[in-house]
């Protein structure tokens, strides 16, 4: 369970190095709010059983960033302490998201995984095109994310614009590289969850084939289909075996669940 807090992250997933995207300079945040808290569970099934390996918690707040107001959203990711003697995760992904433009003005990375520990701080320039890590400066498209903003920032869409098979594309920065990644919307389905039957809103990202994930279109995410977009479940194929995230505790929606059909 090496990427805990990435197999959420991964509902938008990478692919290759392309050309800018720009369809989605400008979108206004309308589905979150500073307060709001969601927790995960990640579950691994190496046959007909799924066991809980560990959790990914999501928290945004408001603040100032060189006078700016940002959402300071992070994101954290472990393994159960039952599975660390095995492979123990301490992952942290923190995002300073202008709260006027929904672009990201900071990123930290600082992951543990197995004793492999990574640590990248990036500040972003806009209006230049640049992002400034740990490692260097480097160009960057107009309107690119990190990979924390990217998920909140992708809340924002408005799926009714979109028939089921269509593209939507993003730029994103991640490890001193820009990617394009799009998720594919496939309509509306009902999901049941520990809380209830949901109407949700499915899209499939592409993956790229990895050492964890198997390439193409397998991974199926399903969001509440009502104002705030909260990722409901997401599950995939892996090398060995597969994985189901779960939604299993939320505070301070920006919305009551009006998705929610029946408890």
């Amino acid at each position: 369970m090496r990427f805990i807090l990435l197999i959420v992250l991964s509902s938008l997933a990478i692919v290759r190095p392309v050309i800018a995207q720009t369809e989605f300079c400008g979108i206004s945040n309308t589905s979150f709010k500073p307060g709001e808290s969601i927790t995960f569970k990640v579950y691994y099934n190496l046959g007909r059983l799924f066991v809980g390996a560990g959790e990914a918690v999501f928290t945004c707040q408001l603040e100032k960033l060189n006078g700016k107001d940002v959402y300071h959203v992070a994101g954290t990711g472990k393994t159960f302490r039952t599975y660390d003697w095995f492979f123990k995760v301490r992952d942290k992904y923190e995002s300073f998201i202008d709260t006027a433009t929904l672009l990201p003005l900071r990123f930290l990375r600082n992951v543990d995984e197995g004793g492999y520990k990574i640590y990248n701080n990036v500040s972003f320039n806009h209006p230049q095109n640049t992002a400034t890590s740990t490692n260097g400066t480097f160009k960057i498209p107009d309107c690119s994310q990190d990979v924390i903003s990217t998920i909140y920032y992708a809340r924002n869409i408005n799926f009714d614009k979109y028939k089921p098979g269509d593209k939507i594309p993003f730029n994103m920065f991640l490890d001193d590289k820009v990617y394009n990644i799009y998720i594919r919307y496939v309509g509306k389905e009902v999901v049941e969850t520990k809380f209830g039957k949901f109407r949700a809103i499915k899209f499939t990202p592409l993956l790229i084939k990895g050492t964890l994930f198997e390439g193409g279109e397998k991974m199926n995410v399903w969001v509440s289909d009502d104002g705030n977009k909260v990722p409901l479940r997401i599950d995939s194929p892996i090398s060995v075996g597969s994985i189901k995230v779960d939604m299993v505790e939320y505070k301070n929606l920006r919305y009551n669940f009006s998705s929610l059909i029946s408890k």
